[in-house]
């Protein structure tokens, strides 16, 4: 009963008219990044934290997530019809994909993605929903020993399951660490890595970081990558499915959404992650496995279902934990800061419309997603057709006005041109920077933590070993060490991605 009264005090807040308009508004602009290859959910989330400014925090919320989720859905569009995927979930999804386009079943390859993506995100929903007070509840015992330790555990595990080499991910995390902490020593009042700028004084913005690695370093990455596609599928089709593929589709798709649903938990795991492992299985289990990469409908309807199970499931340490567990969810971090929201279990007691508001509000884009993606194919299919040089000529001034508006900072731009370069760096020396974004949200919450559990136990370093809790986040972060020095899971972990 108390969940019925939780989900109906999210229903109200999601379908008010100025929710559903920011949720429509936020499927359609990620179904559209999700179409365009190159510019990807984190770059569009990091230029649009500014325009939330003035949005209520709900909306913001709302709008932002469904802007994540529909690129997943957008995605699979672009690597069917172009064998470009549109987002890096939808890799996957070219091997078979664009095989039935070529075949002339482009339109029973983008319903099957559809209908599996609108069921996966659906009981994904499900799931988060019903994990959250139980999971909220548990996450109230929580002290300053325990959210330390959590974080330690977090961002382990995000390096553990980057992408690359994982030592680059180590100092791209140890990295963010250190730009977390530049500023005014809270304890103290001393600044600390400013080098007398006094700009620097209040430490850097989050959206000037975000924006500057994840949207100007890409559109300078994308500037020299080639853009030549091949020839765009416009015969579609009917985006109906035959009773044949619907036969051959359930089982992929309710393995996928269990799949994704568990694996978008995980910290770094998310999408990519449930698509590629959803692949490998569906090719493992099938009766005849050398049809997969020449048209296989279960190689696009296991990873599409898992990739956006995983989308939704990710939400559930940002939401219950406070936690981000990707580059996506550090920017909602980000954008619940802005706002004045603390991250954490306290946000579905203390802002409870906000908290089941978002949870509603998937349900809501899922089908607002299913009706966009259908009947508006021919739509997306005229956009891909759009030449890039006419897009980040665009997007690059929306970047410098965003960072700007901010602080009225010249200063600010500066620094994100700045960032821009770095990050166009970190991609010539394929350093991952998903983890440097995670570390820099969670670097000066660490600190918060371990200051204050220190204090709490009067100096004594052994209270995060002598609590249940505490102990046995640490011990898991021992065992994902652990797991790296394994010869087998390094190895295969190298070729799993390679072949991504």
């Amino acid at each position: 009963m108390e969940l019925l009264s939780h989900l109906s005090l999210g229903v109200e807040t999601a379908l008010s008219w100025s929710n559903l308009l920011y949720c429509l508004l936020g499927v359609t602009l990620g179904t559209l990044v999700g179409v365009l290859p190159g510019i990807g959910p984190v770059a569009t989330i990091a230029m649009l934290l500014p325009v939330t400014y003035g949005l209520p925090p709900t909306s913001a919320l709302i709008m932002l997530s469904g802007i994540y989720y529909g690129a997943q859905y957008g995605g699979s569009t672009a690597a069917i019809l172009v064998n470009l995927p549109g987002e890096s979930s939808s890799l996957v999804t070219c091997l078979d994909g664009h095989a039935l386009a070529k075949k002339g079943r482009a339109g029973a390859a983008l319903g099957i993605a559809a209908i599996g993506s609108f069921f996966a995100g659906t009981a994904a929903t499900v799931v988060v929903a019903a994990a959250a007070v139980p999971l909220a509840a548990f996450a109230l015992k929580f002290g300053p020993a325990e959210y330390f330790s959590l974080m330690v555990l977090g961002l382990i595990a995000a390096v553990v399951l980057a992408q690359g080499d994982i030592f680059k991910a180590i100092a791209m995390t140890l990295l963010g660490l250190l730009l977390g902490l530049i500023g005014i020593d809270v304890n103290s009042g001393e600044e600390r890595f400013t080098f007398g700028i006094p700009e620097l004084a209040e430490g850097i913005s989050f959206v000037v970081i975000s924006m500057g690695i994840f949207g100007i370093g890409e559109i300078i990455a994308n500037l020299e990558r080639d853009h030549s596609r091949e020839q765009v599928i416009r015969n579609v089709g009917s985006v109906l499915p035959s009773r044949e593929d619907y036969r051959r589709s359930w089982k992929p798709v309710l393995r996928g959404s269990a799949l994704g649903t568990v694996l978008g938990v995980l910290p770094g795991g998310g999408a990519m992650l449930s698509a590629f492992a959803s692949y490998m299985i569906e090719k493992r289990l099938a009766k005849d496995p050398s049809e997969f990469g020449k048209g296989a409908i279960e190689g696009v309807a296991g990873p599409e279902s898992a990739n956006n199970a995983g989308a939704q499931t990710s939400f559930i340490p940002l939401l219950v934990m406070g936690l981000p567990s990707n580059a996506v969810m550090a920017l909602m971090i980000g954008a619940m800061m802005i706002h004045g929201i603390v991250p954490g279990p306290q946000v579905m007691t203390e802002r409870p419309e906000l908290f089941w508001g978002v949870i509603v509000s998937m349900w809501v884009g899922n089908g607002l997603l299913l009706l966009l993606n259908l009947p508006l194919i021919g739509v997306w299919v005229r956009l891909l057709s759009v030449p890039y040089r006419m897009l980040y000529p665009a997007i690059l001034l929306f970047c410098c006005i965003g960072v700007f508006s901010v602080n009225n900072s010249l200063f600010d731009v500066l620094l994100a041109v700045g960032f821009g370069l770095l990050g166009y760096l970190f991609i010539k020396l394929q350093c991952e920077p998903a983890p440097l974004l995670l570390g820099f949200v969670l670097g000066p919450l660490m600190e918060e933590n371990l200051r204050r559990a220190m204090l709490l136990s009067r100096g004594d370093a052994t209270v995060f070993f002598t609590r249940p809790i505490s102990a046995s986040l640490l011990l898991i972060a021992l065992l994902f060490l652990a797991l790296l020095a394994l010869p087998h899971f390094r190895a295969t972990r190298k070729v799993a991605f390679a072949e991504d």
